[in-house]
């Protein structure tokens, strides 16, 4: 069984990167655990004073899920043509760790417009020595739509078939490595 951790980088209520990381969970394939991190927001600003014997629970509890997954899912939306400081602030507590060297990480995206941030979010993962997949970009244009909508667009026979690709590819780069 291949565990995988999926993370939205965004902490609206309504949001699509974590619409979309909750149909890929919903349609994993059966010899994959797809887990959602949703402890964003709880995550304090990091600060390398707190490491150690001093981390604060919801941190450790991220490190520890990172390091025990086989890879790593991330939708993120962009603001200001940068990533949200959240998604970068969870980042953080895992640059002086172990937990993403050689980790197989994989980008998905809702909304089209977010290239600045797929940029910078792909340069800070490479340079942290997460195992970039970048084979199969899964993107399903949900920008601007409502919860029923969103709904609607992942339960789409092609977009299912595309999240379950995509998923499976990842999990044969998994598996490959």
């Amino acid at each position: 069984m291949i565990d995988i951790i999926a993370i939205s980088g965004s902490l609206r209520a309504a949001s699509t990167n974590s619409a979309l990381v909750a149909a890929l969970a919903a349609k994993a394939p059966a010899d994959c655990r797809l887990d959602i991190y949703d402890g964003l927001g709880r995550l304090p600003i990091f600060n390398p004073d707190d490491e150690g014997g001093r981390t604060p629970p919801e941190a450790a509890r991220l490190i520890e899920m990172i390091t025990r997954a086989d890879g790593v899912i991330v939708s993120c939306p962009e603001y200001a043509h940068g990533v949200p400081g959240g998604m970068k602030n969870a980042l953080d507590w895992l640059v002086s760790r172990d937990a993403a060297v050689g980790k197989p990480a994989m980008l998905v995206h809702a909304s089209p417009r977010s290239l600045y941030a797929r940029a910078a979010l792909a340069e800070i993962m490479r340079t942290m020595s997460f195992a970039m997949y970048e084979e199969t970009a899964l993107e399903i244009a949900l920008l601007g739509k409502k919860p029923a909508e969103m709904e609607a667009i992942l339960a789409k026979d092609a977009n299912r078939r595309a999240m379950r690709e995509a998923v499976r590819a990842f999990v044969e780069f998994i598996g490959g490595r």
